[in-house]
């Protein structure tokens, strides 16, 4: 009989015996792996044997991989197995593992021991005789015996019945507090234990946290380096209008329309960007869908116009979350006073930091908006101070400027179409930079239309737009300061006309280098003290949001450089 409601189905039938290992290193990991649909290889992590197809060391016994599940038990698996030499009924599962065997006195830690368990009690349901199974550890080629007597068993089941609690409440457990698992877990840069742990405690927000390792109370913690999403591979932008994208082997040929030809390889690229009327082959758009690397399209004045991708996150507890909170305005407007006052407190940093002739009034001005959107009581009177505040910061904004061209001065914000170079770079930026946020916020798990100060509209990305303010001044508004003042840009690189001013192709890539080369640079965290790029920080604060969403950490913590 089929399941009747809809939290029964959030319970599997059958539980995969790896995540049953998961769970048992880590019932937060397993969570964000199992519910969330997130994967990031772990060596630290229990191996997903159940996928393994390699084959154990040699021995007297037949091997050979078998696919089984138990219903009885609740646990399906695929089973590397030796057989013993008689009638084939006696057999032992083996856990391959690719690294060396654990340093502690057994050798193989409790969540290789209770997967294997797992697999041994799906074996007996299925009439073998199973009374222990091997760990095989690849780099040392070491076979370790496991004997599943009555503890082990115990605790397994015990582990299976935390899964199904796990999955029924439909709640991300805590972060383990200073555990060394998440010193080497690749999963951490998605978990943020420490990061979470630290707002929960500057916010009062500390029941329920999982204790592996507590410090004592008013001790100083310094936070652990984030493993990084990977960072060596690179956004590829098409500028040139009539260029073609052609998918050739492992790599991405891409041929201008004079015949000028040149290729990437398709596993370092993060990113691709067509500006224009470019065009790409089917197959080169099958090939970046199915590894998951999304097709940006921009209109040739560099407005972003959609996004080719293919399965997008599985995460839809998230988005549920998303859109319970967009439907609730008070708590809709405390998450948007949090971003709107760290734009704010972003653009008066970089007023303090490069305009040496500011007036104090200016800066305390902007600092009082600050307060005036933290304390701001509606949507209408937040939207009155970032207007007032975007005003005096724009005002000062060209103070910034050391060219002494007339024609390279800011006057204030225009757009649609821009009416001076200034605002041409800074539109295209703006488009680059919201194109980055739709795609953090996708891999992440929201729905980016779907915003909380900025309301739907057709076509408009709202909750990229939520996520750029802040990033505004620091990223798009720093980057076009510095392409004038090096002097990478001047007249000659712009289309000045009386309808307004465009942005020449040879331009356009000087701009989006000095785009990608500020998302590169490193800081250090205001909040967290580690060294980061301006990218990274990016998929942070989504994910910290969705910790907001979710209830783990209280308010959304705007990033503000200091």
């Amino acid at each position: 009989m089929g399941e009747s409601s809809s939290d029964s189905q959030q319970v599997p039938d059958l539980i995969p015996a790896s995540m049953i290992g998961d769970y048992a290193y880590c019932p937060r990991q397993c969570y964000i792996r199992w519910n969330e649909g997130e994967f990031a290889e772990c060596s630290d992590a229990s191996g997903s044997a159940d996928d393994s197809g390699g084959s154990a060391a040699s021995t007297d016994g037949r091997g050979r991989a078998v696919q089984l599940s138990a219903p009885g038990l609740g646990v399906a698996c695929r089973i590397n197995l030796i057989e013993d030499e008689g009638e084939g009924r006696d057999v032992m599962p083996v856990l391959i593992k690719k690294g060396e065997a654990a340093g502690i006195s057994c050798e193989v830690y409790d969540s290789d021991r209770v997967q294997l368990c797992a697999q041994g009690l799906v074996l007996r349901e299925n009439g073998f005789l199973c009374s222990a199974g091997l760990a095989y550890f690849s780099r040392s080629r070491r076979s370790v015996a496991v004997q599943f007597d009555g503890p082990l068993i115990q605790m397994t089941e015990e582990m299976i019945a935390g899964i199904r609690a796990m999955a029924e409440e439909r709640k991300m457990p805590p972060p383990l507090v200073d555990s060394p698992k998440c010193n080497r877990c690749s999963f951490g840069g998605i978990c943020l234990p420490d990061e979470v742990n630290l707002l929960r405690e500057q916010r009062g927000c500390n029941s329920g946290t999982a204790a592996a390792g507590d410090r004592p109370q008013g001790q100083a913690k310094e936070l652990r380096m984030l493993i990084a999403s990977r960072d060596d591979r690179v956004p590829v932008y098409v500028l040139d209008q009539g260029s073609t994208v052609h998918k050739r082997g492992d790599c991405l040929e891409i041929r201008s329309r004079d015949g000028r030809a040149g290729s990437v390889r398709i596993i370092e690229i993060s990113q691709l960007c067509l500006y224009g009327g470019v065009e790409i082959s089917t197959p080169a758009v099958v090939e970046l869908m199915q590894r998951g690397i999304p097709v940006l399209h921009f209109t040739h004045g560099g407005w972003f116009e959609g996004i080719c991708l293919g399965h997008t996150s599985k995460n839809i507890d998230l988005r549920i979350r998303q859109f319970d909170c967009a439907g609730d305005r008070e708590r809709s407007l405390a998450l948007a006073r949090g971003m709107i006052s760290g734009k704010i407190r972003n653009c008066r940093i970089l007023l303090r930091r490069n305009d040496e002739q500011i007036p104090g009034a200016v800066l305390e001005r902007l600092a009082e908006y600050a307060g005036q959107a933290e304390a701001a009581e509606s949507f209408e009177g937040l939207l009155g101070v970032e207007g007032a505040a975007a005003e005096l910061y724009f005002s000062r904004l060209g103070c910034l400027l050391r060219s002494c061209d007339e024609r390279l001065s800011f006057q204030g914000r225009n757009r649609r179409p821009p009416r001076d170079p200034v605002n041409a770079v800074l539109s295209y930026l703006y488009g680059i930079l919201a194109k980055e946020c739709f795609i953090t916020l996708l891999a992440v798990g929201f729905e980016p239309y779907l915003g909380f100060y900025h309301q739907p509209r057709y076509g408009r990305p709202a909750l990229a737009l939520d996520l750029m303010e802040e990033f505004r001044p620091i990223i798009a508004d720093s980057t076009a300061v510095s392409l004038f003042n090096n002097k990478e840009l001047a007249v000659k690189d712009f289309v000045i006309t009386e309808e307004g001013v465009m942005i020449s192709p040879p331009a356009k890539r000087k701009v989006v280098a000095a785009y990608e080369r500020r998302m590169d640079t490193k800081i250090t965290h205001p909040l967290f003290g580690y060294k980061i790029s301006y990218r990274r920080v990016l998929e942070v604060q989504s994910r910290l949001l969705g910790r907001a969403l979710f209830g783990e950490i209280e308010g959304y913590p705007a990033f503000c450089t200091r």
